[in-house]
């Protein structure tokens, strides 16, 4: 499984301003830092291998699957907003598209599903690394207030905590979250079963 970004957010879920508002800096000083920061903590929080597993913001992210599965497609990064178009390689090696009748989306789960419609099934597919792709829409919203508070309260105190010890972390370290910051983010994690 591949996944790419396709459109990045256009925003950050937290503002430049109300970052340093937590963080009491009253000059401009540090701005470019501070902005580098939200996107870092951003990333650190949302990523998979990080914390949560979920798209924040809403983007555009590209799934590539050898083949389609037996039963439901999970579509990772959650909240799946909607499906934009599922493509594939034919058995003959042809390109082809799903027709969007011909599946059902459902975006009440965390993780999405796709589900081939009523008296339909997943097209054959040829045996080719990446022979299907689905082009999805994820996020919270297009505004950084839309992503839940508990979220951005611990990008708050992650970033607050990579701002103080600035300079003192060892290359290679990796991000481990504070008893706090885990409570805040533990109703949003996505487990694997």
């Amino acid at each position: 499984m591949a996944l790419t970004i396709f459109s990045a957010p256009a925003v950050e879920p937290l503002t430049l301003q109300e970052t340093k508002d937590h963080l009491r800096v009253d000059t401009s000083d540090d701005d470019a830092l501070i902005s580098a920061l939200i996107t870092a903590a951003r990333q650190n929080i949302a990523d998979l291998d990080g914390h949560l597993g979920r798209c924040l913001i809403t983007q555009t992210l590209d799934w590539h699957l050898d083949g389609f599965p037996s039963n439901a497609l999970s579509v990772p990064r959650p909240p799946l907003q909607s499906v934009t178009s599922i493509s594939y390689v034919d058995e003959n090696g042809a390109a082809q598209t799903w027709g969007a009748t011909k599946y059902t989306v459902d975006v009440k789960s965390h993780p999405g599903r796709i589900v081939p419609a009523y008296g339909e099934s997943y097209p054959s597919t040829r045996d080719v690394p990446n022979a299907v792709a689905v082009r999805f829409v994820a996020g919270y919203g297009l505004a950084g207030d839309s992503v839940p508070a508990p979220i951005r309260a611990a990008m708050l105190l992650h970033i607050h905590d990579l701002y103080d010890r600035r300079g003192t972390h060892v290359i290679g370290d990796s991000f481990e979250a504070t008893p706090a910051i885990k409570a805040l983010l533990a109703p949003y994690q996505i487990y694997k079963f």
